[in-house]
């Protein structure tokens, strides 16, 4: 079961940590690796949230799965995790901690996509006029294709949604002729 206050406590206790040892950018590294493990594998995520698997085999199943490529206090917060029963969690407290280390680091997130692919040039004009609207800001460009928009593109910063896509108007221009049909009949 997700509970987001509890993935925000625990990845605010991780950050503070890592911060305090150090080490943050080790960290953050196995926190991607596991977050990415998480997303890939449905089987790893089950596993996770099997209330039938013993806490020691799920401690034994994610050591055998990231074997020595993790930060010792990395490891030593997936134990916790494990002891305290909050393994299932672990998906949603990696999401949480990202998402804090983007915050303390100034990192936004946009997601570009576009009917057709975009080449570098193109990326690097359009990663600059978003840059220009979030000065002192590191933008993370993550971008995809989406042939059913046939042309324009949907921007989305964070929470925030500009959708200047083909399919957008051609959609507003149906809803317009379908909700003045009844104009004609008078």
């Amino acid at each position: 079961m997700e509970n987001p206050r509890l993935a925000a406590r625990y990845a605010k206790s991780l950050l503070d940590l890592a911060i305090e040892r150090n080490c943050l950018e080790a960290t953050l590294s196995d926190i991607r690796l596991l977050d990415h493990i998480c997303n890939v594998s449905s089987d790893f995520d089950a596993m996770l949230r099997s209330p039938v698997i013993s806490g020691s085999k799920k401690q034994s199943a994610i050591n055998a799965v990231v074997k020595d490529a993790m930060h010792e206090l990395s490891k030593g917060f997936i134990n916790l995790l494990v002891t305290k029963g909050r393994e299932e969690n672990l998906a949603h407290i990696a999401k949480a901690f990202i998402g804090q280390y983007n915050v303390l680091k100034n990192i936004r997130t946009v997601t570009l996509t576009t009917a057709v692919a975009m080449d570098e040039k193109m990326k690097d004009t359009v990663l600059s006029k978003i840059a220009g609207f979030m000065p002192g800001a590191t933008i993370d460009l993550k971008s995809s294709v989406d042939e059913q928009l046939i042309g324009g593109f949907v921007l989305q910063v964070e929470d925030q949604l500009f959708d200047a896509s083909v399919k957008k108007k051609l959609n507003d221009i149906k809803s317009n002729i379908v909700d003045y049909s009844y104009v004609s009949k008078m």
